[in-house]
């Protein structure tokens, strides 16, 4: 859950990959239309697996009602 940051300066505070301008709905979009994790990577060469992993967590803790105070 490192790679997932919360920053008002970036992405209007909403969660984003490692400080990057790439809010987790933006990666989870690109999984949800059918991409691959390879296909993201390849087209998106910044982002990494475990990137793509963690916002797939993220998403699953915010739909679980866990906690996600722990994001930096």
């Amino acid at each position: 859950m490192s790679r997932i940051t919360l920053d008002v300066e970036v992405c209007h505070g909403k969660p984003c990959v490692r400080h990057m301008r790439w809010p987790v709905e933006v990666v989870l979009d690109l999984v949800g239309s059918g991409m691959t994790m390879d296909e993201i990577i390849a087209d998106h060469p910044e982002l990494e697996r475990e990137d793509i992993v963690a916002c797939l967590h993220y998403a699953r803790l915010l739909l679980s009602g866990e906690s996600v105070r722990h994001v930096a």
